[in-house]
């Protein structure tokens, strides 16, 4: 390119110096090319008036330097342009291409390199060290080989914390292939199990016996070594946190090698390590106290919060179990209560206005109004995919998914999406019978980032009402600051926990506690739009932080909490801990027992 420039230059100087010759100014002050004036052009001493043609005039030599410096530009101009065309054009391997957008990052992954992701894909690591132990035994020999070589391993269980609270590059030990029922005993409803079973896989391995878990959280895919290690819980002011149903447990200790804990045995301990985040060692076998397999008789309903203050302590108190979800931006409180189901009373006699398919269309609507929009805008690709699913096939949550994924932080269409989805529970009110383990569960719909806090809420026979108020106060909140908030936020209540490091701990046992989340989606795969979705809601989980958490002793789920990157809002944060949580004991027992945990 440099040479066609030298080459146009010197074509123009030339027809210059040309014209000059045939046609010398009368004024050659006056002229705007006077400087040319001043060459002497070339003369042929037999004919005065001869003039060089331009076609044999020389082209000015350029000088070495620059010719080297041409050809090596040339060179590295070749090379980027190979590179380009083979960085899109090569058929890369299935484990790589994600990788395919970073520059220079695009080589397969070697063979022993493990990339290691929570649920909602919100953190990711890579590791070489990812050891699956199949029994006791081998769990045990990697516990002592790791001791040995001072290497950090981490419990990690099914993935599903949106913290990715297991997830480390140093190593990681998952108990995947630890899932067997080791024994029941029916008469005490008890059960004993490896800690890397499921929990739809153990409540499934013991229904036979006539037993299930006493409580649930929304989905049922979690190891039950990480939900109890995590303080995690379903709903119901009269049943404390899952951590509570454990009456003893196996822990795998660098120091100590296998210790059998109780209530009975080392109390103190045993208590610590029920909610211990995988800090005290590894959790290798759990014994569960379970209740009677019973069916539920479920009730579906829509209220608002004037009503829902009216009812509270009843509600509250007559229910088994009973959550509120809230619909932002609208007045609309969704009310599930689920109780034992009496045969001899029956389901009760109400017909639904709707059906199913009924209830879901205004959302379908919604959709195919939004998409025609957003087409017309450009901003959706005109011809529809051929892979696209029928929308008349897709389930709620997949179709609310589908609607915020067109415009996710766009404060009017989120509002309308809600307003959608309260319609859609209006057509849903009724009742449905079914198994605790089946009722209990919720659709939380696809990938998402979620705060969840624990805060108290007075005692059963004496609520303090404190939860509705937090509702109000960030319902407020989320109105004055235009926040895009989808629904919906989520209200249970649980029992207190005698475990220390449980965010439900308390040693009056009348207490009762509320958990409040709140969500936004990643409906979409596109990392632009999830980094400005995940941007938008740490603003909105920090507004949350800074005007209502301390004011009401909210404390976030273990499971739940993002560790700051900044080592102010680190130091704060382990400073906040402090105030709720026994810290120094527990850094005690894990000098006790030196880990390789954490």
């Amino acid at each position: 390119m440099l040479r066609a420039v030298n080459l146009r230059r010197s074509l123009h100087q030339s027809l210059l110096h040309h014209h000059h010759l045939q046609q010398p100014p009368a004024n050659p002050h006056s002229h705007p090319l006077k400087t040319l004036t001043t060459v002497s052009p070339p003369q042929n001493p037999k004919n005065p008036n001869f003039t060089r043609p331009f076609c044999s005039s020389p082209l000015p030599s350029p000088s070495s330097s620059e010719s080297e410096l041409r050809k090596y530009i040339g060179y590295a101009a070749l090379l980027i342009g190979c590179g380009i065309a083979t960085y899109y054009s090569f058929p890369f391997p299935e484990n790589a291409k994600h990788k395919k957008a970073q520059l220079f990052r695009y080589a397969p992954l070697p063979d022993d390199l493990h990339t290691i992701s929570n649920w909602s894909g919100t953190h990711e690591v890579q590791t070489r060290v990812f050891l699956q132990p199949e029994s006791l035994q081998e769990l045990e020999a990697i516990v002592r080989d790791a001791n040995q070589k001072r290497q950090k391993i981490r419990p990690v269980g099914s993935g599903l914390s949106p913290n990715g609270i297991g997830l480390t590059r140093l190593g990681m030990v998952n108990l995947a292939l630890m899932d067997k029922v080791l024994e029941v005993d029916k008469e005490r409803k008890r059960v004993r199990v490896q800690a890397g079973i499921r929990v739809q896989q153990l409540v499934d391995g013991i229904k036979d016996y006539g037993l299930t878990l006493q409580n649930f959280a929304s989905i049922r895919e979690q190891q039950i070594g990480g939900i109890i290690q995590v303080g995690a819980h379903g709903t119901g002011a009269r049943l404390p946190p899952i951590d509570e149903q454990v009456i003893s447990m196996k822990l795998v200790t660098p120091a100590k090698g296998t210790i059998e804990l109780s209530k009975e045995k080392d109390p103190e301990l045993f208590y610590l390590a029920r909610c211990g985040l995988g800090g005290l060692g590894v959790v290798a076998e759990v014994t569960l106290q379970c209740v009677d397999r019973q069916e539920l008789l479920e009730h579906t309903f829509v209220s608002n919060m004037k009503e829902i203050k009216k009812n509270h302590k009843k509600l509250l108190s007559e229910n088994k179990h009973v959550k509120y979800l809230y619909i932002p931006h609208t007045d609309t409180v969704v009310v599930v209560t689920c109780n034992p189901f009496s045969k001899w009373k029956g389901p009760p006699k109400y017909k639904p206005k709707d059906s199913q398919d009924e209830a879901i269309q205004p959302l379908r609507d919604y959709y195919q109004q939004s998409l025609k929009k957003y087409r017309g805008e450009g901003n959706v690709s005109k011809s529809p995919d051929k892979n696209e699913p029928d929308v008349n096939e897709l389930s709620f949550t997949e179709l609310r998914d589908k609607l915020l994924a067109l415009d996710p932080l766009n404060k009017d269409h989120v509002v309308k999406v809600n307003q959608a989805e309260a319609e859609f529970w209006r057509k849903s009110e009724g009742y449905r019978v079914g198994w605790s383990d089946e009722i209990l569960g919720f659709d939380c719909g696809g990938q998402q980032w979620v705060s969840e806090t624990c805060f108290p809420a007075g005692t059963l026979s004496k609520p303090s009402m404190k939860d509705l108020e937090f509702i109000e106060e960030l319902m407020l909140l989320i109105n004055k600051e235009l926040i895009p908030a989808p629904a919906p936020i989520e209200q249970r209540w649980t029992a207190c926990s005698k475990s220390p490091m449980s965010p439900a701990s308390s040693k009056s046992e009348d207490d009762i506690f509320s958990w409040v989340g709140i969500i936004m989606y990643l409906p979409t795969a596109d990392a632009r739009q999830r980094k400005q979705i995940t941007e938008e809601f740490f603003h909105y989980r920090r507004l949350a932080q800074t005007q209502l958490w301390d004011r009401y002793s909210a404390y976030e789920h273990w499971a739940k909490i993002e560790v700051p990157k900044d080592k102010e809002e680190l130091a704060a944060l382990r400073a906040r801990l402090r105030k709720r949580f026994p810290v120094d004991v527990y850094n005690k027992a894990r000098a006790l027992l030196p880990d390789i945990a954490l």
